[in-house]
């Protein structure tokens, strides 16, 4: 599939077919996606608008959609979009950085990361943990919406990729908010259920190991109070979990995963297709 370079981040055409197929399960999942110069095109046998700069929707053709338009987001639209993030300073200085490093598109994107800081604030988090900092970008997102007496345990593997993060903390004055945790994260998580620390944390990022999400997941929501959340990155992978064609075993765990969390009453769930898709779970009730 071809991509496109769209303001500060670079659009996979994969992402249309994301929002598309989140919204219109009868659409054969083979579906093809033609690039053309600029934009995408969507064809299928079902009533689906062409995808243009400025007229990119989605008809629902199930009547219990009510013929509802859902937007599919074009490179132009995804343009617009980033052009209204309100991205601080240090956060695209970090971005760019990253942007030259092996493994980049792990980092989420503005957006995502806006939406992120934004959750912290609404819920008034005071402690967070994320697994899986990568170089920081959403860890750095999540401690600058934080108080000044609050705390983001930050587990990541690579001590590489933490060195550049703890640059940027430090570059934007919130290393004391930030407790650098080394290692895997499902021992982290155990180690911090054993010192005590069960049903104390606001929050939780997950974009670790995908084929882990279940154990964090069930670690976390021992560690996470009744009202908090759990944000659970790359839901979608691609477009991957909506094809049955595709059944390698990292697909096919983030789709297990997402059919546990929709069966799974302990929390309220909500998947936006965002970045590359996120859940987002309030636990509902002591465990």
């Amino acid at each position: 599939m071809g991509s496109y370079s769209v303001g500060i981040q670079r659009l996979s055409v994969l992402s249309v077919q994301n929002v598309v197929f989140l919204r219109r399960p009868k659409i054969p999942l083979s579906a093809v996606v033609t690039s053309v110069p600029g934009y995408a095109t969507i064809k299928s046998n079902q009533r689906i608008r062409s995808c243009s700069s400025t007229n990119a929707f989605v008809v629902a053709d199930d009547e219990k959609y009510g013929n509802k338009q859902v937007i599919s987001i074009t490179p132009r639209l995804y343009d617009y979009i980033l052009a209204n993030i309100r991205e601080p300073e240090i956060l695209r200085q970090l971005r760019e950085e990253t942007a030259s490093m092996r493994g980049s598109q792990m980092q989420v994107s503005p957006d995502q990361a806006q939406l992120l800081a934004m959750l912290v604030q609404i819920l008034g988090a005071e402690r967070c943990i994320e697994l899986g900092v990568y170089t920081g970008y959403s860890s750095l997102a999540i401690a600058l919406a934080l108080p000044e007496s609050g705390l983001l345990v930050a587990c990541e593997r690579d001590a590489k990729c933490l060195e550049v993060a703890k640059k940027y903390y430090a570059r934007a004055n919130v290393s004391h908010k930030v407790h650098v945790k080394h290692g895997l994260a499902a021992d982290i998580l155990k180690s911090l259920i054993l010192t005590g620390e069960a049903c104390s944390y606001d929050f939780a990022f997950v974009d670790a190991e995908k084929r882990m999400n279940q154990e964090y997941y069930e670690l976390l929501l021992q560690l996470v109070r009744v009202g908090g959340v759990i944000v659970i990155d790359n839901v979608l992978w691609h477009g991957k979990v909506a094809d049955p064609l595709v059944n390698d075993a990292k697909t096919a765990s983030i789709r297990n995963f997402n059919k546990s969390l929709m069966e799974d009453q302990r929390v309220s769930i909500s998947m936006v297709p965002i970045g590359d898709g996120i859940t987002i779970c309030r636990k509902k009730k002591t465990l």
